[in-house]
């Protein structure tokens, strides 16, 4: 067979596009719950044959992420048996049959419009579905892209998945704001500690349409994202697993070059001569640092801002909450651009440790503004962007680029499976703790004192993932999947 004699950085840059549109709808997923959940809390208040609570209200705004779990607690399966390729055109129809569902949830079995515990339900199971597709996408994206990239290029290239992500929550939180449009968002009254009410001069389009709009508006990215995930070529660290050197060699050649290829296709030989291994061979730390590397990104909070932003500007007393999200969405976006083009200069460590930091100088902005009756709202506005923003160039893509690269090649699948489900568990106690935390009242505080201890709370966090990423993390930056399955074997046996 002829092989290339030089690489195509043109054929890894498109391969790698189409893989960051599961980024892309990874984020779009999941933000697009920011626009629609208000509407979505003023539909089911209708409901005659349950109250909708706010305890409710958190487990729907946050039922894709039960998916998530799953999907990616699968994920480690289904790209070990079916491949990545396989796997990320699986997501991909998850990810659609979503978009439709949660856009009708009626469809066959109920009467449009009219909301009951019923269609509650239904509604939640398509949000799963969508959020077992979120699960796949999230961990197989950043695998594949990290099998087929260069390792001087590796966390560059895994970063714009990252990027992708942000740039999903930037273009849903447009689009909700576009189909929003002159309709406002509903008036809900508290009633009781735990009852609401939907004020009678709130706008109707918007509590029986313009959610589903909302929602269904990722069917056409996901439409676009399964057709064209069906002509990239598998991962070639899958093909060597699997015995397809040939295939693997083809992929290679093509990135790198046929001597290159070569070499690279013996290095993942040598450290792939068992396809599997159990999953503590290399040690409990890999595993253990890979775990709370996830949990970290989520416990920092940050989700609880990207899923709430419209009603926290609101509760800040912004005039026009949505455009505000839409302001945090280009914020979000530069700052992860920070990463993209640094990561390979300064590091993977360095990012974290720096982000940390300004997260915990962020949310302790938010949390002392609360203490003080009349502060401008333009304090605890900057403070979360302050947040968001080192969140964007540290924690959001960096956590992904280690986790993707850190595992050795013969327990990744099973590895990457575990730390992205933890992840998502910790994406889902956030969430749906954060309206009942940030909603809680002290005294002559009232809700400040929520918002004052939601903040201060994840504040601290931040604090102890600088020192976890500080004391435990390994730098992986130049390095080859190669030289970190090696890495991790040698400390297995000098704690053995």
């Amino acid at each position: 067979m002829n092989y290339p004699q030089q690489g195509s950085k043109l054929y890894l840059f498109s391969i790698v596009l189409v893989a960051v549109l599961g980024g892309l709808l990874f984020g779009y997923d999941t933000a697009v719950i920011s626009g629609a959940e208000k509407g979505l809390q003023a539909f089911f208040l209708g409901a005659k044959d349950f109250v909708y609570t706010d305890t409710i209200h958190g487990i729907t705004s946050s039922s894709a992420l039960l998916g998530c779990i799953i999907g990616s607690a699968l994920s480690g399966f289904f790209a070990s048996y079916f491949g990545r390729k396989k796997s990320l055109a699986i997501a991909g129809i998850f990810f659609f049959l979503s978009a439709l569902g949660s856009y009708y949830p009626e469809f066959m079995l109920f009467t449009y419009g009219e909301p009951s515990a019923s269609l509650l339900v239904a509604f939640n199971i398509y949000r799963v579905i969508g959020g077992v597709g979120v699960g796949l996408a999230s961990a197989i994206c950043p695998m594949y892209i990290a099998e087929v990239a260069p390792s001087n290029m590796r966390g560059t290239l895994v970063s714009w998945n990252q990027f992708a992500i942000i740039f999903g929550q930037l273009v849903v939180y447009f689009v909700n704001f576009l189909i929003l449009g002159e309709h406002t968002q509903p008036i809900i009254e508290k009633i009781s500690e735990t009852v609401y009410q939907v004020s009678s001069s709130s706008d109707a389009w918007t509590i029986q349409t313009g959610w589903r709009y909302m929602f269904g508006s990722e069917a056409f990215v996901a439409g676009i994202f399964t057709i064209l995930v069906c002509l990239v070529p598998e991962s070639p660290r899958y093909l060597a697993l699997i015995g397809k050197d040939e295939k693997a060699l083809g992929v290679l050649a093509h990135i790198n070059g046929i001597d290159k290829a070569r070499e690279i296709l013996r290095q993942i030989k040598e450290t792939t001569e068992v396809k599997s291994e159990r999953l503590f061979s290399f040690g409990v730390m890999v595993i253990f640092v890979g775990v709370m590397l996830s949990v970290f990104q989520q416990a920092v909070g940050i989700n609880a801002v990207l899923y709430y932003a419209p009603r926290i500007f609101e509760s800040m007393g912004m005039d026009n909450p949505m455009m505000n999200t839409v302001y945090m969405g280009i914020v979000n976006i530069t700052f992860t651009l920070v990463a993209v083009f640094t990561v390979e200069k300064l590091g993977r460590k360095p990012l974290l440790i720096w982000g940390s930091i300004g997260m915990a100088i962020g949310a302790m902005g938010v949390a002392l503004s609360n203490l003080v009756d009349g502060v401008n709202p333009i304090i605890p506005v900057v403070s979360i962007m302050v947040y968001s923003a080192s969140f964007m160039f540290s924690w959001g893509p960096i956590c992904w680029v280690l986790i993707a690269e850190i595992f050795p090649n013969t327990i990744r699948s099973a590895a990457v499976a575990i730390a992205v489900a933890f992840q998502w568990i910790f994406n889902f106690i956030v969430s749906s703790t954060f309206v009942p935390m940030y909603n809680m009242s002290l005294g002559d505080m009232g809700d400040r004192f929520g918002h004052m201890f939601a903040y201060a709370l994840y504040g601290v966090i931040c604090i102890v993932a600088a020192w976890f990423v500080y004391a435990l993390v390994p730098e992986t930056k130049g390095k080859t999947l190669e030289d970190m399955t090696n890495l991790w074997r040698n400390r297995s046996r000098k704690n053995a």
